[in-house]
């Protein structure tokens, strides 16, 4: 059926939801308690502003962001069932939490000590962590927003709300969207919001939790938004002495005005309070639900009358409170009105020990209550046996952890493995690391002992070493480029001596580097054994080789052979040398150099000119062309089938690439 007017108390939408009692209204939307018809069971409906639900945009944006955040599943967060439009209502069918928010335990209780305050954000970080990691932003972390259950379970609820709001026509582009006392700078400057601005309101909500109050106060929403911008959060601790200076750190590194300097995502920020947690030793902690919260209250108008019992006279301190009865169940064509009860608080000066005067004129005697006061008097004196023993155990516990309990033995391991070992210690209430151990006697893997050794008091959770045998060492590998002083220590832990093995050439390591060790690295030896370490002077000294007349390749192995690189080639035309052959290098043939030197070979662009006598005009031209030559013909008759009688120059002379070769033909 289609929904409209003012009210849906009673009202079905898409004949399925049944909508009870209003539980909070905000600026956006209200939440109704109400009931799945189909699946009978109990559900939270947000029903958008009708402003909103009448945006094509919103629409699609709000149920684009509802199928995202039912993807989801954790149990800090609240699960998304539906979602729908009926008539000009757009809704959300989501987890009924019952419990209240955590502004309204902030009201009731006021600024919570460290364990409760971790116990509160670290639910709603690892629930954040999941939507960061899905690619979602929640916008709007705020008390509001963080659920408390009956049971003590945290979760957040209104993801993508804000998103969605954001994408309305009817939005002002001037409105900063979002809570202002939560904003990151960044949302109120430019409006842009990722993981970073959820560890701001974090980072925020972490603040009000220890202190009772926002970082930040002024007239107005604006300015409250716009004080982030220059001002840092102050410390918890400058506001409430005795906070932790570790929760200090966390509020600043979550706080900080450069989204770049913050904890990358909610799961970075979680991870640090957990660690906050261990090093301060926190208890674990159950939340409770604020007692007087709106969700108990829209429960309360849910409940009939309860059957009569007889009862005392009512007196002018009882008022009569009307519930109209659509509140309580489905709709009817008649409303009919249930008249439930509800005690005024008495401004009265009757003692809590007495009994109530009948009457309140001058003169009318309390008598007091003896029986109750020999049962206080009993309580008292119960109390205080109680603490008494209490006091008195606590006292024999803690004398006895000062002498001997806070002691421990380290458990023998002769005989064990590695992992019966670190088991036992383990079970010691020790902590245990393995650490190998070079010898000569004790096979790879055997173990040898522990650090300290078997039957020494040690102070409970303090580590014990579980010595392993490595067996016997080998020389290192040479690292290339190390300095004697690094070998120097690769050798120490191995248990090696390193002494000095003088100086010699090296074509690999520079002057002053190692340039071998002698045992050669790989190389077994019994522990504490000297190895030698021989500094490289450089590379050797040696003569450029002469490849003239040599090809190529030729050229390049003989000075390879020597220690000498090839930099470049350069060609030259050599009459003497044919093409391709080396004529020289430079520097030259028999200069001293270093091994390592670069030098440049130099190679002839010779042609040799070929023998063309007796051969044809034309096949004398195709192979001179063949050859990049030009060729220039004298003859009686112009003709290719004339026989060449002679050329210039002659067979096996060289002449340089393009150049010309003249020949005579007959006839």
């Amino acid at each position: 059926m289609a929904v409209s007017g003012p009210s849906l108390l009673g009202a079905f939408l898409e004949r399925r939801y049944r909508v009870d009692a209003p539980i909070a209204r905000g600026g956006m939307s209200t939440v109704y308690r109400g009931l799945d018809t189909r699946l009978d069971r109990p559900v939270a409906i947000k029903v958008m502003d009708p402003q909103f639900a009448g945006d094509p945009e919103f629409v699609r944006r709000f149920e684009f962001e509802a199928r995202a955040v039912a993807r989801l599943h954790h149990p800090g967060l609240v699960a998304v069932h539906d979602h729908g439009r009926d008539g000009d209502h757009a809704f959300l069918v989501m987890e009924l939490v019952e419990g209240g928010t955590l502004r309204e335990l902030l009201r009731e209780r006021g600024p919570m000590p460290p364990h409760a305050a971790v116990a509160v954000l670290q639910p709603v970080l690892d629930a954040l962590a999941v939507a960061h990691r899905a690619g979602l932003v929640h916008r709007d972390v705020k008390p509001e927003n963080v659920l408390i259950s009956d049971d003590g379970d945290v979760k957040i609820a209104d993801f993508g709300l804000v998103r969605a709001v954001a994408a309305a026509t009817t939005t002002s582009a001037s409105v900063i969207l979002g809570t202002a006392a939560y904003l990151s700078p960044e949302q109120v400057t430019s409006g842009t919001a990722d993981a970073r601005s959820d560890v701001y309101s974090a980072g925020v909500l972490l603040f009000e939790v220890l202190t009772g109050r926002t970082p930040f106060d002024g007239d107005t929403s604006l300015s409250i938004a716009y004080q982030r911008v220059e001002n840092d959060v102050p410390a918890p601790g400058s506001v409430v002495p005795g906070v932790p200076r570790h929760l200090d750190s966390v509020v600043r590194d979550a706080t900080r005005r450069d989204a770049a300097d913050r904890f990358r995502d909610a799961g970075t920020m979680g991870e640090a309070l957990r660690s906050v947690t261990a090093a301060l030793g926190l208890p674990a902690y159950r939340v409770p639900a604020p007692a007087r919260s709106a969700e108990h209250l829209s429960a309360q108008t849910l409940h009939a009358p309860r059957p009569y019992a007889p009862q005392a006279p009512r007196s002018p301190d009882t008022a009569i409170v009307a519930v109209p009865a659509a509140s309580i169940g489905a709709p009817s064509p008649t409303q009919h009105t249930k008249m439930v009860t509800a005690a005024v608080p008495r401004d009265t000066d009757a003692e809590p020990g007495g009994t109530e005067p009948t009457g309140r004129g001058r003169g009318v005697y309390a008598y007091p209550d003896y029986r109750s006061d020999r049962r206080r008097s009993r309580r008292v004196a119960a109390i205080w046996v109680a603490i008494l023993v209490v006091a008195a155990l606590v006292l024999g516990t803690v004398g006895w952890w000062a002498g001997s309990g806070r002691f421990t033995a380290v458990p023998a391991v002769d005989g064990l493995d590695r992992t019966s070992a670190v088991s036992a210690i383990e079970a010691a209430d020790l902590s245990a690391t393995v650490e190998g151990r070079w010898t000569d006697d004790a096979p790879t893997d055997r173990l040898l002992g522990t650090d300290p050794p078997s039957g020494s008091r040690i102070e409970r959770g303090e580590t014990v070493t579980v010595l392993v045998s490595q067996g016997r060492p080998a020389v290192p590998d040479l690292v290339p480029g190390a300095s004697p002083d690094q070998i120097a220590g690769a050798l120490e832990d191995r248990t090696f001596v390193a002494v000095d093995g003088g100086e010699a050439f090296s074509s690999s390591a520079a002057r002053g580097e190692v340039a071998a060790l002698d045992p050669a690295p790989g190389t077994v030896l019994p522990v504490g054994s000297e190895v030698r370490v021989v500094t490289s002077k450089g590379a050797p000294p040696v003569d450029v080789p002469d490849v003239r007349g040599r090809s190529e390749q030729d050229a390049r192995a003989a000075l390879d052979r020597v220690g000498i690189t090839v930099s470049a080639v350069e060609e030259v035309f050599d009459a003497d040398v044919d093409r391709g052959s080396a004529v020289g290098t430079d520097p030259a043939a028999g200069t001293g150099v270093t091994a390592g030197t670069a030098v440049t070979l130099r190679v002839s662009t010779a042609v040799p000119v070929p023998s063309l006598l007796g051969r044809t005009v034309g096949s004398a031209r195709e192979e001179l062309e063949r050859l990049g030559l030009d060729v220039r013909v004298r003859q009686v008759t112009r003709t290719d089938r004339s026989l060449v009688i002679s050329q210039t120059p002659g067979p096996s002379e060289r002449v340089a690439p393009g150049g010309t070769v003249t020949v005579v033909s007959l006839p």
